[in-house]
């Protein structure tokens, strides 16, 4: 069983940081500002994250920056609430094989975000625990939104609901207003919506289906990136009733999962689970869907 390391670092523009490793994987986590999760890749290897510390947003007379990597947000989106800066230090401690990490409580929402992760010992997974907290003196009702921004160039794979219910429907998908249906970056599929990074489209799409599988997976650099959740079926979730979610641009695809709504009472918390795998030497795979169905057969049911 290999040891974890835990050690402190600067890393790059992105100031000090908790690298945990395994000697398998490497997770670095931001402790200058965040919750940020802003590194996660095979140990000496490249970032399947996507690092962009230039793009930002003018919030009141602040900066949000999207810096890139993991991040955890409350649904459903708004601005300002959504693009609150996250600049400050965050709390953080050792807890057994990871770290915790606890943002200030925001000024504007009165919500505190607070991450743990979790590191395997033998493997590449990594367990992430998200919690909110609501510090209002009344109850909100919100959801937790967990953000992943891969690096460009990759595919990504999202599993449709296979349910047979007869007459009535058995799949719904949310659009945004930016979002073309026949965008060339998308493969509406029969089992399978397959979503391909070009770094030349800068024109966003987002959609969101209710992902009752609670998987997703997006292959980079010879190597499959895979999101693990639970989908509570019959739970009332943003967006019409989806509980994933995913957004691309030219310098990255956003991978999202949701809980399902939560009226929160005073000093209540909401916590919604994920848990990542990285698998190496895995070819991407082509637009066919039985190649597809191969490659899930191999890398996603039988780990």
């Amino acid at each position: 069983m290999n040891e974890i390391n835990n050690d402190i670092i600067t890393y790059k523009e992105f100031g000090k940081c908790v690298k945990l490793t395994n000697d398998i994987v490497d997770v670095i986590i931001t402790i200058d500002f965040g919750p940020r999760v802003i590194f996660y890749g095979f140990t000496g290897k490249q970032n399947e994250f996507c690092e962009c510390p230039s793009v930002s947003k003018t919030v009141w007379d602040k900066e949000w920056k999207i810096r890139g990597g993991h991040r955890l947000w409350h649904s459903p989106e708004a601005f300002p609430r959504s693009y609150i800066p996250d600049n400050d230090p965050v709390e953080w401690k050792n807890v057994k094989d990871g770290i915790k990490i606890k943002q200030k409580v925001e000024v504007y929402s009165q919500v505190q975000k607070e991450i743990e992760i979790i590191l395997s010992h033998d493997s590449s997974k990594v367990k992430i625990v998200h919690s909110l907290k609501n510090k209002n003196a009344w109850p909100i009702k919100i959801a937790a939104w967990a953000l992943t921004l891969l690096a460009p160039g990759g595919k990504e794979i999202v599993p449709q609901s296979q349910r047979d219910t007869g007459l009535l429907s058995n799949r719904i998908v949310a659009l945004w207003p930016y979002s073309r249906m026949d965008d060339p970056r998308i493969i509406w599929g029969n089992k399978y919506i397959i979503l391909t990074h070009d770094p030349n489209m800068k024109q966003p799409f987002k959609f969101g289906i209710p992902n009752e599988a609670g998987w997703v997976a997006y292959f980079n650099h010879n190597n499959v990136f895979i999101k693990r959740y639970n989908h509570q079926m019959g739970a009332e979730y943003p967006d019409f009733g989806v509980s994933f979610e995913t957004y691309t641009t030219d310098f990255m695809i956003e991978i999202e999962s949701l809980s399902p709504f939560k009226i929160l009472e005073p000093e209540d918390t909401i916590t919604h689970v994920e848990e990542w795998e990285l698998i190496k030497n895995v070819n991407m795979p082509s637009n066919n869907e039985e190649e597809i169905d191969k490659c899930v057969e191999k890398y996603l049911c039988s780990h």
